[in-house]
């Protein structure tokens, strides 16, 4: 097990490897030791960048700052570029190391103020930092008397002979004696200029290193550079711009920050690559002009301002929000924030970030929906009414000339979230059958607020029945009050709804219940984020307490597996339960530290996400245990999809993320039936069986099949059995 040094050093190494993929918005480390040798093309220039790095990291652990930024290259990859600008300018020597140094600190703070300044906007800082900070450098320098201005370049052949040898000079000559269009050879020499080399070969490696990253990535790098080269062509632009200046990576970048990585990667994203490719020419001549004045490249100028201004203005729209669409949850992967957001669009509302149950125990039916044959009806058409019947459909008993023969009347209504009891309403008599107080509509009311613009209103209880008082928190689950008969209602019911305002009588909002089953001749379907229609008998999930303690997973706590892969000695697989700076809750594997993101709302255990080794015990876990509904219903199957990146296809995979911004053709599926349950009074057996799923245009390429036993609430057996391998694991004491 690694200890909590060597753990701070693989943090450390990590966040100098990103400060060189954070360029390009990446955390992959492939393409980050790609981009520090290409880096080191120019020797100086090279250990430049790396000591800016350093000193940039260094100094942000000493003082203090979020590790999580420093181990992510947040705070590196500035500095990098500023020293990597200096180390091309100037002479190694005494003078220019002591500015390097200085110039990192700098740059360092410069990242953490204009990480504050833009993070009140919501906005990234870019590249700000590297230009300010080299701008203000070398200015300043211009006043060092022992500071020499670099003469590396001039006799290039040479210098390379010098590093390399003769091999070195042969490489060099031959990538720049290939017989390519001009366009692709100013391209490759624009992704080169992005760590201040100028030669094909840098630019070649930068390319192959892009491709690798991200599929979508690079296809933006092409559609970004050859809109503007193409542009140039057609409007007689100043085409010296792209192939001596290489300011053609201001579209690139601009590309690829706004097409796949700030923006979830589809046609619209990719459209707005091409429409910006004007402005961001507009922005650089105009600006160029200004800083020719004082001898000054404006490097990634126009990258930074037409990003961080597109951004912005996207923040202000009324409408088509989803056309382009802001990521939500950042992965650093154009493909996973593609897939991943259409995975959660699938799965959740994304509107619905509280979830709602229904407002009542046990099971009952749905006499009233959405757009209603007598009431909801125009900006109160997203309501529901409720009333309990029995199995011959009916919903009293005796004549049914009284109140209290209904079923539903005098039955538990409960609070459908947690939240704050906003306004109350009492003191209205029970109607008698058939008749309706048309003078108070809503009849006795109790409205609760559980976030900014989302209160729900339960209406028509029973008088005198109300439990909580305006003012008072209540909590998911918890009664408030009985079921009546009360305003607007010729038989007793409970009316809900949904509503942005605290008023009794506001409109209605539409909002999906999060998960409720649907009865239907003996059987049952889980519901998730979906509104119940007319007729449907409802219950939320009764919980089993075996299941219930099984995935109850709480930070802190550890589990522990005997493991056996087809049939070799058993080993020993550890996780442990945490969870992030924002919440999220997480299974880690000790040993391969990967990790399989999960939620768990009382009633439905979900996965996530998945990063780390595939070939571990909790992979197969995430894809076994994907939705687990919390209590047992014989034959129920829970159904689901999986991100794309779920499975290791790589060919296909390679291919889909390619034209997946346009197109998906694979589909991952998931499918969890409860098989059997064994009851007795000292323990609770548990079998499910679930399978995932790898189709294309509906046929199936590859199946995982699982099996789980719960055991008195933990996991005594797991089985994965995928082609041929076929895990097994049970949980022991830790």
């Amino acid at each position: 097990m690694i200890n909590k040094t060597e753990k701070s050093l693989i943090l450390f190494i990590e966040g100098v490897l990103f400060s060189y993929s954070q360029v390009f918005f990446s955390k992959q480390k492939i393409f980050a030791f790609i981009l520090l040798a290409v880096t080191f093309f120019d020797w100086i220039a090279g250990m430049s960048g790396l000591i800016a790095v350093l000193v940039s990291n260094i100094a942000a652990l000493l003082l203090g700052f979020r590790k999580t930024n420093v181990s992510q290259g947040l705070y590196g990859f500035n500095s990098l570029l500023v020293g990597l600008g200096l180390g091309m300018l100037y002479q190694p020597d005494a003078a220019f190391f002591f500015v390097l140094v200085f110039a990192s600190l700098l740059s360092l703070f410069l990242s953490i103020w204009l990480e504050a300044f833009f993070g009140k906007y919501g906005l990234p800082y870019l590249s700000w930092p590297f230009l300010f900070g080299l701008w203000m450098v070398t200015l300043a320098s211009r006043q060092f008397a022992a500071l020499d201005m670099s003469e590396r370049g001039v006799f290039l052949l040479n210098e390379m002979y010098h590093y390399g040898g003769m091999k070195m000079v042969k490489l060099y000559l031959w990538a720049g004696g290939l017989e390519i269009h001009e366009s692709i050879r100013i391209y490759f020499r624009s992704l080169a200029a992005i760590f201040f080399q100028y030669h094909l070969l840098a630019g070649l490696l930068v390319a192959i290193g892009l491709l690798i990253y991200s599929r979508i990535a690079f296809l933006l790098s092409v559609i970004g550079f050859f809109s503007a080269y193409y542009f140039y062509i057609l409007f007689g632009a100043n085409l010296a711009d792209l192939s001596y200046g290489y300011i053609g990576f201001n579209f690139i970048l601009t590309a690829i920050a706004i097409g796949g990585f700030f923006i979830v990667p589809s046609k619209h994203s990719f459209l707005w690559v091409i429409l910006l490719t004007p402005i961001i020419s507009f922005v650089i001549t105009s600006t160029g002009a200004f800083f020719n004045l004082l001898n000054l490249s404006i490097y990634s100028l126009a990258f930074n301002i037409v990003v961080v201004m597109f951004l912005y203005v996207l923040k202000f729209r009324e409408r088509n929000l989803y056309k382009p669409e802001l990521v939500v949850v950042q992965h650093f992967s154009p493909e996973r924030n593609l897939y991943s957001q259409q995975n959660y669009k699938s799965r959740f509302d994304v509107s619905a970030l509280i979830e709602l149950t229904l407002p009542f125990m046990g099971e009952w039916k749905v006499t009233q929906a959405h757009n209603g044959e007598h009431t909801h009806r125009d900006d109160w058409r997203h309501a529901w009414d409720f009333e309990i019947f029995d199995d011959e459909g009916n919903h009293f008993v005796n004549s049914g000339f009284d109140p209290k023969d209904y079923y539903c009347f005098g039955k538990p209504v409960l609070a459908p979230a947690d939240g704050l009891v906003q306004e109350i309403q009492d003191g209205i008599p029970d109607n008698p059958i058939g008749e309706m107080n048309l003078g108070n509509n809503w009849g006795n009311t109790i409205v609760i607020k559980h976030a900014e613009n989302l209160y729900t209103k339960l209406s028509h209880l029973k008088i005198g029945s109300i439990k909580v008082h305006k003012g008072v928190y209540v909590k998911r689950g918890e009664i408030i009050a009985l079921c009546g008969n009360s305003g607007r209602s010729a038989v007793p019911h409970l009316h809900f709804q949904v509503q942005s305002d605290p008023f009794i009588g506001s409109k209605t909002k539409d909002y999906p219940f999060a998960s409720y089953l649907v009865h239907a001749e003996g059987s049952f379907e889980l519901k998730i984020f979906d509104r119940p229609v007319k007729g449907q008998a409802l219950s939320n999930v009764v919980k089993n307490e075996s299941l219930l303690k099984a995935f109850n997973l709480v930070p802190g706590q550890k589990i522990s597996f005997e493991v056996m892969r087809n049939g070799s000695g058993p080993q020993k697989a550890e996780w442990d339960v945490g969870s992030d700076m924002y919440n999220n809750t997480y299974l880690e594997c000790r040993a391969t530290e990967a990790r399989a993101y999960f939620r768990n709302n009382g009633g439905l255990f979900y996965f996530m996400d998945f990063a780390g080794d595939k070939d571990s015990l909790l992979y197969y876990f995430y894809l076994g245990a994907y939705k687990v509904l919390l209590g047992y219903y014989e034959k129920l199957q829970v159904k689901d999809t999986y991100p794309l990146k779920a499975f290791r296809n790589r060919l296909l995979q390679f291919i889909q993320d390619f034209i997946a911004p346009f197109y998906i053709f694979m589909a991952a599926d998931y499918r969890l039936q409860y098989q059997s349950l064994e009851d007795n009074l000292t323990t609770s057996s548990i079998h499910l069986s679930s399978e995932a799923g790898l189709r294309i245009a509906g046929k199936t390429l590859e199946t995982c099949k699982f099996d789980m036993v719960i055991d008195s609430g933990r996991i005594a057996k797991f089985e994965a059995r995928n082609n041929n391998l076929i895990i097994s694991a049970k949980e022991i004491a830790s």
